[in-house]
């Protein structure tokens, strides 16, 4: 029966397959439920990997800047006429001093100008507008000057279009204005050792009448991140799914590496089943007799044993310096008229065949 399976009632032979498909199927289950787990966990640090780079890699793409242009009104001039230039001082830092033009990043910066299609401004032609870009303590980073003029209607054309646009004109959802933009620089790299902290705007024209003024910095992306911000929904499908294959592999190599834990060795019961002994495996010879762990007992030997060493010292042959001075002294000790001492005859060592005979009786 399967380890963990639970003993079926006496009469039911057939119930041990299914408590043991149940118990398959339980652990099938709880299987599937840690993969799933797992698979949705690695899922959300995909997308959290993912979200932390495109935040810190793509910069904003448009900057946008309202201007407030302001001149002086302390002049006694006639007429529309305004006593300096329309000028404005914008800030291209974030709302708590932070930079918001990334370094080495390729910009393009234009003004958005809304013109009403008044007589004096039909009237005033062509005018200039100036850009000046500054860093920290004024100086001067880069500087532009466009012309720009209003787009001119012809008169029929003009009552054309009041009459077409003539409920919305009413009603207030249009006005009779152009929107004019310039590019006054298309293509401004910022500098990391000398950032930029702000720009100044002048229109220079006494003249002009304004509506409202807009400028606008935009990103030239490339790259990496000309995919990213043109094609945002593809580069967030390869993206996320690249972090999950890459936190799968280290999640498996990991659990492959560390995570099963030291072998544990086999029980002696499942060797024995196996049909071998705990400790017999290769290179241990099946038919050698079995060694005795207590040392045999000697039958028939009444004197006692003597040394080993003197036992393997007599029994080993003489070499040939030191037989020679044997039989010298031999020699000498016979025409001394001395006899020698005979040794007393040496016991034969049991062999290991008898060694296992007498432990065995």
């Amino acid at each position: 029966m399967a380890p963990g399976v639970s003993a079926p009632p006496p009469g039911l032979p057939w119930a041990v397959p299914v408590l043991r498909g149940a118990q398959v199927l339980r652990r099938a289950l709880l299987r599937a439920g840690l993969g799933l787990s797992l698979a949705l966990l690695l899922l959300w640090a995909s997308l959290f990997l993912y979200g932390s780079f495109y935040w810190a890699y793509l910069p904003a793409a448009a900057v946008v800047r309202p201007l407030h242009l302001g001149f002086r009104s302390d002049c006694d001039r006639p007429g529309p006429e305004l006593c300096s230039f329309p000028s404005a001082n914008v800030s291209l830092l974030g709302e708590h001093r932070e930079k918001v033009l990334l370094y080495g990043q390729l910009y393009r910066i234009s003004l958005e100008l809304e013109l009403p299609e008044s007589p004096v401004n039909r009237e005033l032609g062509m005018f200039m507008v100036t850009l000046t870009c500054y860093g920290s303590g004024g100086k001067t980073l880069a500087t532009a000057a466009r012309s720009a003029m209003l787009h001119y209607r012809s008169r029929l054309l003009r009552a054309l279009h009041t009459a077409a646009f003539a409920g919305l004109l009413l009603s207030g959802f249009t006005e009779q204005s152009q929107t004019l933009e310039l590019e006054l620089l298309g293509r401004y790299r910022e500098d990391p050792y000398t950032p930029t902290v702000g720009a100044f705007v002048e229109v220079r024209s006494r003249r002009v009448q304004l509506y409202g003024a807009r400028l606008r910095v935009h990103a030239h992306f490339s790259g990496l991140r000309y995919l990213l911000y043109h094609f945002p929904l593809t580069s967030a499908v390869l993206g996320v799914a690249g972090n999950w294959t890459l936190l799968a592999l280290l999640t498996l190599g990991g659990y492959l590496q560390w995570g099963r834990g030291p072998r544990r060795p086999r029980p002696a019961q499942e060797l024995r089943s196996q049909g071998g002994a705990p400790g017999e495996g290769e290179g241990t010879d099946v038919s050698a007799p079995p060694q005795n762990s207590e040392p045999p007992e000697i039958v028939g030997a009444s004197e006692p044993s003597q040394d080993p060493a003197l036992l393997s010292a007599a029994n080993a042959p003489p070499k040939e310096g030191e037989g020679q001075d044997e039989e010298g002294e031999e020699e000498g000790e016979e025409e001394e008229g001395v006899t020698p001492t005979p040794l007393p005859p040496l016991l034969d060592a049991p062999s290991p065949r008898q060694r296992h005979v007498c432990s065995s009786s």
